[in-house]
C-alpha cells in the first residue's frame, strides 16, 4: 500500500489537517516567488518534511491545483482587494490563494473553519494586520460563494 493510500484510509486529525495547510502555504509561496516547478517542490517538500504527520490528500490536491486555476481564484477576490494583486504582500497572496480555493473547492471544510485557519496563517506568517486583511477579504468573498451556509451560521 503507498503512503497517500495509507493516508486516505486512516482518519484525519484536525492537527493533520493544520499542518498540511500550512505546508501547502509554504510550498505556495515558494512556487510564487518563482524558485521551482510545482514537481519540484512537492518533491523538496516530501524530502524535508514527514508526511506520515500530515493529510497527504489534501496537500496534494490543494497544492496542484492552485497553481492550474491561479488566475480563476485571483478573479475572485480582486473584487474585493483595495490594492493591485501584484500589491498584496505574497504571504498573504498565497494565504488568500488557498482559502479561496477551498471556498469554492472543499465543501466539507465549512466556512469559518477556512475563514480561521485562514487568519491563524496570517498570524503566523503575515504581516502585523495581515490577518485583518485576509478575514475580511475571505469573510466577504465567503458570504457570496457560500450564501446559504454563511446565512444558516448567522440565524
Amino acid at each position: 500500500m503507498s503512503d497517500s493510500e495509507q493516508n486516505t484510509s486512516r482518519k484525519i486529525t484536525t492537527s493533520q489537517r493544520k499542518r498540511s495547510r500550512k505546508l501547502v502555504l509554504q510550498a505556495l509561496y515558494q512556487w510564487q516567488l518563482g524558485q521551482a516547478n510545482i514537481s519540484q517542490i512537492e518533491a523538496e517538500f516530501r524530502t524535508d518534511n514527514d508526511f506520515r504527520k500530515i493529510d497527504e490528500a489534501y496537500f496534494e490536491q490543494v497544492f496542484r491545483s492552485i497553481p492550474k486555476c491561479v488566475n480563476e481564484l485571483d478573479q475572485q477576490f480582486e473584487v474585493l482587494l483595495d490594492r493591485a494583486i501584484a500589491d498584496v504582500d505574497p504571504i498573504e497572496l498565497a494565504i488568500l490563494r488557498v482559502g479561496t480555493f477551498e471556498l469554492m473547492n472543499r465543501i466539507d471544510i465549512p466556512l469559518r473553519v477556512v475563514i480561521n485557519e485562514a487568519i491563524e496563517l496570517a498570524k503566523e506568517f503575515g504581516g502585523t494586520d495581515g490577518h485583518k486583511y485576509v478575514n475580511g477579504i475571505l469573510d466577504k468573498l465567503g458570504n457570496k460563494l457560500r450564501s446559504a451556509e454563511a446565512s444558516a451560521k448567522r440565524s
